[in-house]
């Protein structure tokens, strides 16, 4: 294959895909795939936009004009929903951000596409919620050589793991912990109910160094909040307005080093995050409708509706890829061309 101006192109998306995401980043499978898609679906676009092979697809066709109008048609032509969209646009985005950073040639497109909003969906059922890579880059933002900074990376820690709603983890006193062989802490929610959440061991681990620092020589049974903050020598019980401060800021700077992070970080994103993991893992809805504190069912149900992967899961679990069906549709389709050589070498395949 002869040489042309999109080698750099494809010496990119190599080395991110192949490199970058799964080696530096530390991406999930699932993230990988959801960005080689995006590309592929972008390339194959401007080849028929342009009317030129692969092999020709150059750095100068990733202008904001020609992605944007990619985004569109996915819309209009393909029917795509805004959630699909959205995610196509944060995966070719953050695809940028990494170009950029090599060719100083694509930071103004880089600088066009982080201007563009990402639409709101349509669908009432559709919630937001972050990846558990998201919510990891959240947390590593807490500078742990600082008491404050100690004191928030258990916050968000506390926070995922209870899937509590922030007014009941700021309620949370020492008395309400209990530590034996089932270590667990009584939520206060609305209407005066209470529910009791089972900690993870980790968090157990990190909770006694948090007591030992913030408490210390308090018994478990006080009644004293477990966060506060120190003004002019006396205690404050923290406030839903702080940490909705320190979350915003922490998410942009998790932003910067994660693409997968939402633009907006809130506390109850952290509570969407860990119910909507625990779903996929599994845990049925009633579980998680009582875990949540939910006072009915359906409220539980944006869950279900919201939740495409773990429809994907149970297809491809009923239809295993090495299924001897397979080799008998649509043979034709598969026969390697040029093309398709080079989107295996760019790790597109």
């Amino acid at each position: 294959m002869k040489k042309t101006d999109g080698d750099n192109l494809f010496k990119f998306v190599h080395d991110y895909l192949k490199v970058y995401l799964p080696k530096q980043r530390k991406a999930s499978p699932n993230t990988i795939r959801s960005y080689r898609k995006a590309l592929d679906e972008l390339f194959d676009y401007i080849k028929e936009k342009e009317d030129i092979p692969l092999w020709n697809v150059a750095l100068g066709h990733l202008d904001a004009d020609t992605i944007l109008s990619f985004i569109e048609h996915l819309g209009t032509d393909c029917g795509c929903s805004d959630a699909t969209l959205n995610s196509r646009l944060a995966a070719i985005r953050a695809f940028m951000d990494y170009a950029a950073d090599r060719d100083v040639t694509l930071v103004d497109t880089l600088n066009a596409l982080k201007k563009v909003s990402y639409k709101k969906p349509r669908n009432a059922d559709i919630i937001d919620y972050m990846s558990m890579e998201a919510v990891t880059a959240l947390a590593r933002q807490a500078d742990t050589h600082t008491a404050k900074g100690r004191r928030d990376g258990f916050f968000i820690m506390l926070m995922y793991d209870t899937g509590a709603r922030v007014s009941e983890v700021l309620d949370i006193r020492l008395c309400d912990f209990q530590l034996g062989s089932v270590p667990k802490v009584t939520l206060h929610g609305k209407g005066k109910k209470t529910r009791s959440i089972p900690l993870m061991e980790k968090t157990v681990q990190h909770l006694e160094k948090y007591l030992s620092e913030f408490h210390s020589g308090l018994p478990i049974s006080s009644d004293e909040p477990l966060f506060y903050s120190t003004m002019h020598g006396e205690r404050h019980k923290l406030t839903a307005r702080n940490m909705r401060y320190v979350l915003r800021a922490y998410g942009e700077k998790a932003g910067l080093e994660c693409p997968e992070v939402p633009e907006k970080i809130f506390p109850h994103l952290l509570r969407h995050s860990r119910a909507m993991h625990l779903y996929q893992e599994g845990m049925d809805l009633t579980l998680v409708s009582q875990w949540l504190g939910h006072s009915q069912l359906e409220t539980t149900q944006i869950y279900a509706h919201a939740d495409t992967e773990q429809k994907r899961k149970a297809i491809a679990a009923a239809t295993p890829p090495d299924n001897p069906l397979y080799s008998k549709l649509n043979s034709a389709r598969y026969t390697v061309t040029d093309e398709e050589t080079l989107k295996k070498l760019m790790g597109l395949r």
